[in-house]
């Protein structure tokens, strides 16, 4: 982060405590029930910006020599992850072009060639089909070379391997993340690891669950018991960025600011700082580590998960902290955010009672309307 930007972010948190007050937007917004419930609506978001807008896929850890593979679902699609032997990234459909068969089924693994067990139709890490029992007896008037591996748009980038599901899209991603790229490329994730992950399904809208996460109105509620009592009351800042955001959340141990030198303020010291990368992937930038939150919205009323803990593989950061160190600060992220998840769940089983016709965002809760206009933006799209 650039260090006038970092210095400001402070200096706006701290007048707002000094002076009693909260991070307004001009007006409250609503949002209304059928964009969380409504099946037409759910299918209009998941062609015009799951399909279309990149997607954190994959970490670079995961594909860390040549030869690596990952296997992955991005937004319902089949996908394999692969890095060849120069060391590029591609991203295939997960499907052999003969029969249809889903080419690989482990997880991960490194290898260079893979052969489709329907068949044994053989293709490169580069997507190249390689072979075929009997092609040129019984496919004739076909070429091999017309019958590699369905691509995907994909780039690494910021630690990430970024996938468009949809064949012959353009990634865009300098463009997409341009104005948030230099902020990324400080928080050095390419030379993090995945220290602790889980993976889990939730039954509310994929909406309801970034809501829940951009706004620090619930903490001394929600989250009483756990992380409330180390942050401050409703006190939070953003910044859209296009579609994307950056959100500071800070803690009460903010007050040390006024006694350290402005040339030692660390923003991730005092607060934690969450990007929203527009639609579906967060970083929550804590002291000394990096959480990745990746949803596959796969209803109207369910959600995939995928939640991470990037840790450190050096430098003063990681300096004595083993892997049960990772593991107890997984553990209690993945407690304060099942306590968001639960109450998402319980939002969802509300939208059908008739109750609301709108969901209400208070002034102080803009980064919601901010996020909800991007997505209204999308599916208003001709």
């Amino acid at each position: 982060m650039e260090r006038t930007i970092e210095i400001d972010l402070v200096e706006e948190l701290r007048a707002l405590k000094a002076n009693g007050q909260r991070f307004l937007d001009e007006a409250p917004a609503t949002s209304p029930i059928s964009h969380y419930t409504a099946q037409s609506r759910f299918d209009r978001e998941r062609e015009m910006i799951c399909l279309r807008q990149p997607h954190a896929a994959a970490h670079v850890s995961e594909l860390a020599e040549p030869g690596s593979f990952v296997r992955k679902d991005v937004h319902g699609l089949p996908v394999l992850i692969t890095r060849d032997k120069q060391g590029e990234v591609h991203a295939f459909l997960n499907v052999c072009r003969h029969r249809g068969a889903q080419l690989v089924s482990e997880e991960s693994g490194c290898q260079y060639r893979f052969s489709c067990p329907y068949h044994a139709w053989t293709y490169a890490s580069d997507g190249r089909l390689l072979a075929a029992p009997h092609f040129s007896e019984g496919f004739s008037g076909l070429e091999k070379s017309q019958l590699g591996l369905t691509e995907l748009p994909c780039r690494e980038a910021f630690g990430f391997v970024w996938v468009v599901p949809t064949p012959g899209l353009d990634v865009a991603l300098q463009g997409h993340l341009e104005e948030l790229a230099e902020e990324l490329e400080a928080l050095d994730l390419a030379r993090h690891r995945i220290a602790s992950e889980d993976t889990i399904m939730c039954a509310a809208n994929w909406k309801i669950l970034v809501e829940g996460g951009i706004e620090a109105y619930h903490f001394k509620v929600a989250h009483r018991d756990t992380i409330g009592p180390f942050f401050e009351d409703n006190l939070s800042s953003y910044q859209s960025y296009g579609d994307h955001m950056r959100s500071v959340l800070p803690r009460a141990s903010m007050e040390a600011f006024d006694t350290i030198p402005q040339e030692s303020w660390r923003l991730r010291d005092h607060a934690n700082v969450l990007y929203t990368f527009f639609p579906t992937n967060q970083l929550l930038v804590q002291q000394d580590h990096v959480i990745w939150i990746s949803s596959q919205p796969k209803g109207t009323d369910e959600t995939q998960l995928r939640l991470v803990t990037l840790a450190p593989k050096d430098g003063p950061a990681a300096e004595g902290k083993d892997d049960a160190y990772w593991q107890r600060n997984h553990a209690i992220t993945m407690k304060t955010l099942m306590e968001d998840f639960d109450i998402g769940e319980g939002i969802q089983r509300g939208l059908a009672s008739g109750a609301n016709q709108s969901l209400h965002f208070g002034r102080f809760e803009g980064a919601l309307a901010a996020f909800n206009h991007s997505v209204d933006a999308y599916c208003e799209a001709r």
